[in-house]
């Protein structure tokens, strides 16, 4: 162990830390030394999103000490920018220990003279968001990780728009952060008169907004019976989503009871993803015994959707998150169309990293479509800036995230879940499905499918083999890739693309950020981006070709799987 990761040790042993800390770091010295080490080789970062870590002592965990920490250096921020007052909201949702993350953040605040409005139990991350621009917040804060494992927690920081950081903030943030050296720098307590709980009434509002969003309520009301299956994977979503449907008029709703209750263990999946089909194979049990239409699922903090739905020989799948994105931004440009409701500045709004079909539906529609960053931070950045100008109908990304609308400014996984299960009613009520519906759009557009594959990197040293990962990727771009010419080469964090035929480069106008994407002569693209959450290196591919007919639809499917699987295995990349 080297003499940092020492210093580190001995100050978390002094009379600062509580005794269960002390008592947990010392056994961690006489059992694990390994573990000691990577509990303490460095400062959990506090990125642009905030923290997300393993949970225990140590300066590299969730704990209270760097929650503490955090949300003093924030609150110096918010005080410095703000003089006349700060209010804030804090949510959090059922991992073990985000209620009481949530309070020590509420009680530092609070110790800092900040107004604070704190949800009384768990709340999905987008009613955070919600809350932030109906309180009039200056900022807010959710504790969660997400989707990560039961041994991660989080800490997401919002600014007054109801999205997460941006710059300048989230580097200003992140600066007056990192000069929080103690703990003993942390004011503790003292503010208690300062925080003031928000509940059910609450809830009722946020309903009621999401409610509004509906485009066929008429459809509902004649389709209410449309069986529907719903999972919160033991997380927020139980809170509202049932709620939110009744609202909209569904009356056939089915709960996957042993994922019911909320449960920071997660006892019935290894990771409470709605992306992967093992956290959803409750729901798909029950979808297909109740005979259902459709089958939806949320992730712990409600912010992620999965869905599933019948195939065309009667077998239960799951759609990926760039199909249901598909689906969701034809919905709302179709039916605002068909309902007398588009405008001729209509925008909507995706990632670099989405599928391209997205693009070509909205061009067809004469629809304004822009890419952002990976982020729903992005996508509600550009809405500020186009604010007045363009009209915000729809944004999302591959990473089963959707934002309907623009009173959230994050991805909303129980709003989606509305929409989602009226546009299954429009197609029921034109004796359809949503996945029939999908290879309709594919006939329409051209078949495009999509892959991502995720390597981990864990350890001390996993960052620095991701880091080297791309560098190589810079240094010696490849020049073909599955035996096809590789023709043109973007680099976000150079904010450069260079055309390999001409050997022209041009600037990329969009923040700089660790992203490649390389395109190739036959319109497919592999983009690699190193997660800003998690030690892992994300690579996703985009492959395409005509659909002449629905028929052709399994044979085009499976030569593009083919494709994809050709690419992955010459570029010797393992998921």
């Amino acid at each position: 162990m080297n003499e940092s990761i020492e210093k580190r040790v001995a100050t978390w042993m002094s009379d600062a830390f509580d005794a269960p800390t002390i008592e947990a770091v010392s056994r961690l010295q006489q059992e694990d030394p390994a573990a000691l080490a990577d509990a303490f080789y460095r400062n959990l970062e506090f990125g642009t999103g905030g923290l997300r870590g393993l949970m225990g002592p140590g300066t590299n965990r969730m704990n209270k000490y760097t929650v503490g920490m955090a949300t003093q250096g924030f609150a110096n921020y918010l005080n410095r920018c703000f003089p006349t007052g700060v209010k804030v909201a804090i949510a959090h949702d059922s991992r073990n220990n985000s209620r009481f993350f949530a309070e020590t953040t509420a009680q530092v605040f609070a110790a800092n003279g900040i107004e604070v409005f704190l949800f009384e139990d768990m709340r999905p991350t987008p009613e955070l968001s919600y809350a932030i621009r109906q309180l009039g917040c200056q900022a807010g804060v959710v504790c969660t990780a997400s989707h990560n494992p039961k041994e991660y927690n989080g800490y997401k920081a919002y600014w007054s728009d109801g999205s997460q950081l941006v710059p300048p903030h989230d580097k200003n943030v992140i600066d007056e952060v990192e000069k929080i050296a103690s703990v003993q720098e942390v004011k503790w307590g003292g503010g208690a008169h300062r925080i003031h709980p928000l509940g059910i009434d609450f809830d009722r509002q946020y309903i009621e907004m999401v409610k509004g969003l509906s485009v066929y309520p008429e459809t509902i009301e004649q389709q209410s019976d449309l069986k529907i299956v719903y999972t919160p994977i033991h997380g927020t979503g139980i809170k509202l989503v049932p709620d939110v449907l009744k609202a909209y008029g569904f009356r056939n709703i089915h709960i996957v009871q042993e994922q019911a209750t909320p449960d920071g263990n997660f006892p019935t999946v290894e990771y409470p993803n709605p992306e992967e089909s093992e956290a959803m194979s409750l729901g798909l049990k029950m979808a297909k015994a109740l005979d259902a239409d459709i089958l939806c699922g949320t992730d712990p903090d409600a912010d992620r959707i999965a869905i599933g739905v019948r195939n065309n020989q009667g077998e239960w799948v799951l759609m990926n998150g760039n199909q249901t994105a598909v689906l969701a931004f034809n919905y709302l440009i179709e039916a605002r169309r068909n309902k007398g409701l588009a405008k001729p500045n209509d925008m909507v709004v995706t990632t670099i990293v989405t599928t391209p079909l997205i693009d070509a539906m909205a061009e067809k529609n004469g629809i304004a479509c822009y890419r952002v960053l990976t982020g729903f931070k992005w996508i509600a950045d550009l809405i500020r800036q186009k604010e007045g100008q363009e009209n915000y109908v729809i944004g999302g990304e591959e990473s089963f995230g959707l934002m309907i609308g623009d009173q959230i400014r994050d991805k909303d996984g129980v709003s989606a879940v509305a929409l989602l299960c009226e546009m299954a009613a429009v197609e029921r009520a034109q004796g359809r499905s949503l996945y029939q519906k999908m290879i309709d759009l594919y006939v329409e557009y051209g078949l495009y499918k999509e892959k991502l594959i995720s390597i981990t990197k864990k350890g001390m040293d996993g960052q620095q083999q991701i880091a080297a990962m791309m560098e190589g990727y810079r240094i010696h771009p490849p020049t073909q890739i599955n035996g096809v010419a590789v023709v043109r080469v973007q680099d976000y964090q150079m904010r450069q693309s260079h055309d390999l035929l001409s050997g022209m480069k041009t600037a990329l106008t969009l923040p700089a950020s660790n992203v490649l994407i390389f395109e190739l002569a036959d319109g497919s693209q592999i983009a690699a981006r190193p997660s800003g959450t998690e030690p892992k290196i994300k690579f996703y591919f985009s492959v395409h070709q005509s659909l002449p007919d629905a028929a052709q639809y399994d044979q085009v499917d499976a030569a593009l799987e083919r494709k994809i699987e050709g690419i992955i295995q010459d570029m010797q990349l393992k998921g």
